[in-house]
């Protein structure tokens, strides 16, 4: 019944900065047990893993382009898990999907390992 939304995407200049958010829409539900994956997907390509959080807060990074620029943080008390991307460059751009894996205590790199997805929340960086 976990059901997962992402926001914050938005059109931003190379340079800028956005901070997504993912939480649930479902009634009751927490995330504060589950590992949460950040993935994006850009046109033509395949879904690709980019950071995932434990529960206890832990951080596994997947993608070499986005160390030092990107952060994922969790906040329970609000029931979210955050993206924080500076820096952006155009070949940032993607859809971002926040997603819970089948072993809620474990951070998979691949789609395969993850159970529920969010509708994805647009990122365009242009000038």
């Amino acid at each position: 019944q976990l059901q997962l939304v992402e926001s914050g995407g938005a059109l931003v200049q190379p340079g800028g900065s956005l901070r997504l958010s993912c939480t649930t829409s479902a009634s009751g539900s927490t995330l504060d047990y589950y590992a949460i994956g950040w993935f994006r997907q850009a046109p033509g390509k395949e879904r690709e893993g980019v950071l995932c959080i434990t529960s206890p807060g832990g951080i596994i990074n997947y993608v070499d382009s986005v160390k030092g620029r990107f952060t994922i943080s969790r906040d329970n008390a609000k029931n979210t898990v955050y993206l924080q991307m500076n820096d952006l460059k155009p070949e940032d751009t993607a859809v971002y999907y926040c997603a819970v894996p089948t072993d809620p205590y474990y951070c998979p790199q691949y789609v395969s390992g993850y159970r529920s997805w969010g509708q994805g929340t647009q990122v365009t960086v242009s000038s």
